[in-house]
């Protein structure tokens, strides 16, 4: 089969054997791969993985020796699982088993191949009505969308999202659902715009500089090592930020000012894909206008390109020549 693989070489395309499933894994033939921050990131060193990277995909089940109820279904999964016997797995919280594999991120090939492999009980299915394109964003919609089950939000807490890009959109436009009155902030007019066509407050940064406004809750999705700095201009004492940037670089941050403002930071990384979606297929978030452009498989050095550069919306990577 056809797979991008990265190593201390850089990533390239080349044959690899077709993955054989095991009991409790899936074959999954992988029709479309979407290309993230963390995809980028990981090509300049993050996590030092060397594999298949891509973790945002649809694709159907070939093959599941002890589950063929799958067979032929579309699905996507959940990226993380853990050992299944250490304390955090028995409590139900695998994602943050100190042993845990990360798909296309750490310890397990990823998506951007024909063939990948995936365990059973991290798989969801896609419904019927949601095309390929659509269904892709359930990953990243979930992260967006994690902010919501992690702090306490109320159709009255003011609620900032920092950065305009695709994670950043997503959250805005999701939790919008939770908080009406949230604000988007970015330094793109288009790529605002883009949240605004679903009801979304928003505002260039370049309009608040001068102005002393503070938010409850900030969600830090600049992708950038100085997001949180900036995001600790914007919350009040007392208030929350919500980190959701992974970056390979260092990120600086004012210990001082935390400690005396009182100011509670938040990890978030990734959600419910049950829960995204359900907001995928209710029309609750519209991802298409996010979609900038699809490449084959063979052309992913130039798909990857188009994700690098600034200001990118989503670059999809269609694996299966099927289009749905």
């Amino acid at each position: 089969m056809r797979a991008v693989y990265l190593s201390n070489n850089g990533m390239t395309l080349s044959l690899r054997e077709r993955p054989e499933p095991k009991p409790g894994e899936a074959l999954i033939r992988v029709l479309v791969a979407g290309i993230c921050n963390t995809d980028l990131e990981l090509a300049k060193g993050y996590m030092d993985f060397s594999g298949v990277p891509g973790h945002e995909f649809v694709g159907v089940v070939e093959a599941a020796p002890d589950a063929p109820e799958w067979l032929g279904r579309r699905v996507v999964a959940d990226i993380n699982w853990g050992c299944g016997g250490c304390a955090r797995c028995l409590c139900g919280d695998s994602r943050h088993c100190g042993d845990r594999i990360t798909l296309g991120i750490h310890g397990w090939d990823g998506a951007f191949a024909e063939w990948m492999l995936a365990p059973v009980k991290n798989l969801l299915a896609v419904p019927d009505g949601l095309p390929d394109r659509e269904a892709v964003f359930a990953e990243p919609l979930a992260a967006a969308l994690e902010v919501s089950q992690q702090a306490h939000l109320t159709a009255r807490t003011r609620v900032a999202v920092l950065g305009d890009g695709k994670l950043g959109i997503l959250a805005a436009c999701g939790l919008r659902h939770f908080c009406p009155g949230i604000v988007l902030i970015g330094r793109h007019a288009h790529k605002l715009e883009v949240a605004a066509r679903q009801g979304v407050t928003v505002r260039l940064a370049s309009e608040l500089k001068g102005r002393d406004e503070r938010f409850d809750v900030v969600v830090e999705a600049t992708g950038r090592a100085d997001g949180l700095a900036r995001a600790m201009d914007m919350v009040r004492p007392e208030g929350t930020i919500v980190a959701k940037t992974t970056v390979a670089a260092t990120a600086p941050l004012d210990l001082a000012r935390l400690v005396v403002d009182e100011i509670t930071v938040m990890g978030s990384r990734c959600g419910d894909l049950s829960l995204a979606l359900h907001f995928l297929e209710s029309r609750l978030v519209d991802v298409a206008p996010l979609i900038e452009a699809e490449y084959p498989l063979a052309d992913f050095e130039t798909a990857f390109a188009r994700a690098s550069r600034p200001g990118a919306r989503k670059v999809l990577v269609r694996i299966d020549d099927e289009k749905r």
